[in-house]
């Protein structure tokens, strides 16, 4: 919804199957790897693409064949969502999927959009801090610096989940270190893919060839609008609602 709100066509490649609701996550099927494989090369032999954009892997299976995909595209962006959990905290990758993300995706990353919670996870399985160590006890800052160690050009961590009044988001470049901190108001209550939004904004404004940096400004913006316009549909999460504008414009239309 974010892409096509964003005037991109999006070509879905499944990687897994879902039981989940508004509330939570209850069980994950990974789709086969041959299966995912044969989808995107399918889809890739017949239009062209300007970004990958990858979530809920499944399995350490599909990490390494989503790998082999995108390194036969060099040129592309690839945006990397390090979906970890659910938003309550459902287990949604392993350790292994997590060595896997580290080894074979994050250096090839363009840009990788974790919270701080996946962050310090990412950074805690990578053995950057001592396994005797709270992993609370490594600075944002730190975290960001040691997943560009890893490979990523581009590190956007997130603040939603952090104990602060305003959301910060913080952008890190390889080389170059903090590159730009936008600060959003905190709304009240809890999303239901805030993160996925945020990640498939700056897929949308790469594919569109603007810069980073620009880009990341872009999909902030979007993102906090979809977001403040949010509903709740069911007993659990408010949804964003990526197609914010498109309403707005028919409400004027129709006064």
């Amino acid at each position: 919804m974010t892409l096509s709100a964003l005037g991109c066509h999006p070509l879905s490649v499944m990687t897994a199957l879902t039981v989940q609701d508004t509330v939570g996550v209850t069980s994950v099927l990974a789709v086969d790897a041959d299966c995912v494989e044969d989808q995107a090369r399918t889809l890739l032999g017949d239009m062209p693409v300007a970004a990958f954009k990858t979530g809920l892997l499944g399995s350490i299976e599909n990490i390494a064949v989503i790998a082999g995909i995108v390194a036969d595209y060099p040129a592309l962006p690839l945006i990397v969502d390090p979906v970890l959990a659910s938003g309550r905290g459902d287990e949604l990758a392993d350790d292994e999927m997590i060595a896997g993300l580290r080894a074979l995706l994050l250096p090839v990353a363009t840009i990788l959009t974790p919270n701080s919670l996946e962050a310090r996870r990412l950074v805690h399985r990578s053995g950057g801090i001592d396994e005797g160590d709270d992993e609370r006890q490594c600075s944002l800052a730190d975290c960001a610096q040691r997943l560009l160690d890893l490979g990523c050009r581009n590190v956007l961590l997130t603040g939603t989940h952090a104990d602060t009044e305003r959301v910060i988001n913080t952008l890190y470049r390889q080389g170059v270190g903090l590159v730009r901190s936008d600060a959003w108001e905190r709304l009240p209550g809890s999303y239901h893919g805030s993160g996925c939004t945020l990640a498939s904004a700056i897929a949308a404004k790469l594919a569109c060839a603007l810069a980073v940096e620009d880009a990341v400004a872009a999909a902030q913006d979007y993102t906090w609008r979809a977001l403040a316009a949010g509903f709740r549909p069911g007993m659990g999460q408010f949804i964003p609602d990526r197609f914010f504008a498109s309403r707005r414009r028919r409400a004027l239309l129709d006064d």
